[in-house]
């Protein structure tokens, strides 16, 4: 089988890449508010718009680091940028349904304990199958089906 050298040069980068450790080769790395509450500027630096704001154990994936800021993408493609000391590396989720269930334990057969919308942040705690054992920043805990959080 014959290759071009093209095909080893694209192969060769892609590796080099890799090695180097840039972001979108591996995919994006995912971290966490560490914060009870964050403001997300819309540029580096607290002299810029606060945008929104999040709650602990919000989820985002990381598009660039400028300093000390990290500007990132979260689960509905928005984009923003938020201080390094606001930030975790803790696995999260975020409910991405307008309503989901949370239960005892893994399973429809366990009983909801209780609610959330859309966008609620989580702690990742456990995983049994499809199912995702969470932890609200108030301390609330149960299981939630995989295909309902981001």
């Amino acid at each position: 089988m014959k290759y071009k050298a093209g095909f080893f040069a694209c192969v060769f980068v892609v590796f080099l890449l890799l090695l180097a450790g840039y972001p979108g080769a591996a995919g994006a790395q995912r971290l966490a508010v560490g914060a009870a509450i964050a403001n997300v500027r819309s540029g580096p630096g607290t002299q810029y718009d606060v945008l929104w704001q999040v709650e602990k154990y919000y989820p985002f994936e990381v598009l660039k680091k400028e300093n000390k800021w990290y500007y990132f993408k979260d689960f509905e493609g928005d984009r923003g940028w938020l201080h390094e000391s606001l930030v975790k590396k803790i696995k999260s989720v975020v409910t991405i349904c307008g309503s989901c269930n949370v239960r005892s334990g893994p399973g429809t057969k366990h009983a909801i304990v209780f609610g959330v919308e859309r966008g609620t942040p989580f702690k990742v705690l456990g995983k049994r199958g499809n199912w995702i054992q969470i932890e609200h920043a108030e301390g609330h805990r149960g299981w939630i089906y995989k295909s309902l959080v981001w």
